[in-house]
């Protein structure tokens, strides 16, 4: 198996609130995800038996270091442990340890040389295998991963020697610079650019799929969010936005129609 992402997680403050919010504006279903210390919410698509993100409170501790409420992606590593430690030794961190988080999987958050905030996971696969997942670009699944950096040619190298992407090719941005397309073969599954300069940190932002993506806007103002990019099409015929939930925690949307 590939390094791909293949998890999403809302850490936020007010959980019922955002689950309300997330239901309405992506059409999820939410549930108890049953773990034993932890309230976690588990998000999925309409019609599948497969979840396709998380949701937990931030702690007492995370609060205590500021940590906002954000979403951050999962990618699969075969080796948690010794992911993270190459994490350190080409110049990342290491914010969480790695730990197992019992019959799910061995996770750690750490961060690249620029700061941006990344989790590595290895799940323990269910008896009889995953359930099915939806197809791309389904309704309520995560379709892109965008990289916003200091230093974007640092990052694609960087993230090749992590996970073995590969840039795929570049698009001319003019003053943004230029926009890195990488994946693990030759479908791309995101992008890195050179983060806007009154952007304080480099960040990780994950773009899911809306049926429409006008009325999807109107439900995130009408919800309490805030619309802060876009409309905007994109060179494969999608149209995309950047928003904030009502919370504060920075998420994007991206539909095959307006």
């Amino acid at each position: 198996m590939s390094s791909e992402f293949v998890w999403y997680e809302l850490l936020t403050t007010d959980t019922a609130a955002a689950e309300a919010f997330y239901k309405d504006v992506i059409g999820w279903d939410a549930r108890d995800g049953g773990m034993p210390d932890v309230s976690y919410t588990l998000f999925s698509v309409s019609g599948f038996e497969t979840y396709a993100a998380g949701m937990m409170a931030l702690n007492e501790e995370m609060l205590a270091r500021n940590v906002p409420p954000n979403w951050s992606g999962y990618v699969y590593v075969e080796d948690v442990d010794a992911k993270a430690a190459a994490f350190v030794a080409e110049g990342g961190s290491i914010n969480v340890p790695a730990m197992d988080i019992p019959s799910v999987g061995r996770f750690a958050v750490v961060s690249d040389p620029q700061g941006a905030v990344i989790c590595l996971f290895n799940p323990i696969m269910p008896e009889g295998g995953m359930p099915e997942a939806p197809p791309a670009r389904t309704p309520g699944t995560f379709g892109w991963c965008e990289l916003y950096t200091s230093d974007a040619e640092a990052a694609v190298a960087f993230y090749e020697k992590m996970f073995g992407w590969k840039e795929t090719s570049t698009m001319d941005m003019g003053p943004m610079g230029k926009y890195h397309l990488f994946g693990p073969g030759e479908e791309p599954i995101g992008g890195i650019m050179k983060k806007p300069d009154d952007m304080p940190v480099s960040a990780w932002a994950y773009y899911i799929y809306v049926d429409g993506l006008d009325a999807a806007i109107e439900r995130v103002k009408n919800g309490g969010g805030q619309l802060l990019n876009g409309p905007m099409d994109v060179p494969d015929g999608a149209v995309i936005a950047q928003c904030l939930d009502p919370q504060g925690a920075y998420f994007c949307l991206v539909s095959d129609s307006r």
